[in-house]
């Protein structure tokens, strides 16, 4: 990729020797006479890489190195000396030099310099970049689950990731479509580079092309000093566009022509910078919906759909609930000493039936609150938040609407006479799932087809009321 280079040497013909070599290898250079100047250009724009000479008149080289180390430490620093000693050079890398060359200079001695240095400039972004993803990572949990809709995503992510292909990811807050990103890079060839997340709901509209595209010292008011945007950060790497839905249709055109042009100028510059990303977008929004109001482009929309991923809601996926929820636990209590607790069979038929409007962020909170409150003990239903009884899923609407019915024909009475609220709910469960199994002819996988409910947690139900299926 070609870098901007910074040459700061007296010497004009070391100057003018310098800049042919490096601008036949495509990079762009800029020259400073002397040591102030060349800080005072370092001030209003930083390059990727500095050849800077020792020896010059007024500020030397070494003090001009402490200057720029203490300002940018990790500008990758090249000194050259025409009078090079070991002390000088073993100084000179102490003050945070990365490199030492000679004159007089050949052309093989700078090209690899310069590619070093460049390496190394790589290098430090993955690290910083890696960091930033490590950090998130940790406080996310994996795609766990092992219901049907979480299987057939999995195995989605196994085929996109190891291609190039940009992806879409949709579905409601909370479902983990991060998670599913980062999942993504990490099955990619791109897997070392960096990932670079942007949240695009969270980034004012008149800062957002700033802070995907950067900017140059003074493009407008508060710009003190340039600064690299996300695409160019994430150059060879991914960028993660979240909620894309929410960027403006300004900043929509201008996204477009990055993605077909993979080139752009920083806000406030005039140099074409050209990148390699692929782009993972995300959005909680239907942008069907959007495009017909004419809120997001269709160009867009099609540019970055080249492989649709749809993540499930957490009401969707069944038995997963009970996967996750024991997975936050046991993380919960390890990285913060609870003593585990425990639900009941009745306590965690509400929490299957709840609608978990928050999705999986919404049940990981919904543990840590149940941990405070109940750590050591059983749950049960009582101690389940007002929400949970409040709001339970239509999933399983027969059984929710024939126990209306009963509820309303009998209130007062119960089921059958019984005025107790668990046995009577115990009582209609047990005829109607009699009645219900009767009706598919003994079969259990009908049977929670036609209900609602997962397989597996069917058969728990059944044989705790003692009824005895066909396939058992």
């Amino acid at each position: 990729m070609p870098a901007r280079i910074l040459i700061i040497d007296d010497e004009d013909d070391i100057r003018f020797s310098l800049r042919g070599i490096l601008e036949d290898e495509g990079h762009e250079v800029t020259e400073a006479p002397d040591g102030e100047a060349g800080l005072r250009t370092l001030a209003s724009d930083t390059p990727d890489v500095v050849f800077l000479d020792i020896w010059m008149p007024g500020m030397d080289g070494l003090t001009v190195l402490e200057h720029i180390h203490a300002a940018a430490p990790s500008l990758p620093v090249i000194m050259i000396s025409g009078h090079g000693t070991i002390e000088t050079a073993v100084a000179a890398i102490k003050k945070g030099a990365h490199d030492f060359i000679e004159k007089p200079l050949s052309l093989e001695k700078v090209v690899i310099a310069a590619e070093r240095a460049l390496e190394m400039r790589e290098l430090r972004r993955e690290n910083q970049a890696l960091r930033s993803s490590l950090g998130a990572g940790s406080k996310a949990d994996e795609l766990i689950g092992e219901s049907a809709p979480m299987r057939r995503i999995r195995e989605q992510i196994a085929r996109v990731a190891p291609t190039d292909a940009w992806v879409l990811i949709t579905g409601e807050n909370g479902t983990g479509k991060e998670l599913a990103a980062r999942a993504v890079h990490a099955g990619s060839q791109r897997a070392t580079r960096p990932l670079v997340a942007v949240n695009c709901a969270a980034i004012p509209e008149e800062l957002i092309e700033s802070e995907l595209f950067g900017h140059e010292k003074g493009a407008f008011t508060g710009a003190e000093s340039a600064r690299t945007g996300k695409f160019e950060m994430a150059h060879r790497g991914t960028l993660f566009l979240d909620e894309i839905g929410d960027m403006s249709l300004k900043t929509q055109a201008k996204i477009l022509r990055i993605l077909q042009e993979q080139s752009f100028e920083k806000v406030g510059g005039t140099r074409t910078i050209r990148v390699d990303v692929r782009v993972v977008a995300a959005t909680n929004k239907n942008l069907e919906e959007q495009i017909a109001q004419g809120t997001f482009r269709e160009d867009l929309y099609y540019r970055l759909r080249v492989f649709p991923l749809s993540l499930p809601a957490l009401r969707e996926r069944g038995d997963d609930i009970l996967r996750l929820l024991d997975a936050f636990m046991l993380r919960l209590c390890r990285d913060h000493a609870f003593d585990p607790l425990t639900f009941t069979d009745d306590a965690q038929d509400v929490l299957l039936r709840y609608r978990w409007p928050g999705n999986v962020r919404e049940l990981r909170n919904f543990v840590e609150r149940m941990l405070i409150l109940h750590a050591g003990e059983s749950v049960d239903v009582e101690d389940l938040p007002p929400e949970c009884l409040r709001d339970l899923s239509p999933s399983s609407d027969s059984a929710t609407g024939t126990a209306a019915q009963s509820a309303t024909a009998t209130c007062g009475t119960g089921v059958d006479g019984i005025l107790d609220f668990k046995a009577a709910r115990n009582a209609f469960e047990t005829r109607f799932l009699a009645e219900q199994l009767q009706e598919c002819g003994g079969n259990v996988s009908r049977l929670a087809e036609r209900i609602g409910l997962e397989r597996s947690h069917l058969h728990r139900k059944l044989k705790g009321y003692g009824i005895i299926a066909g396939d058992q």
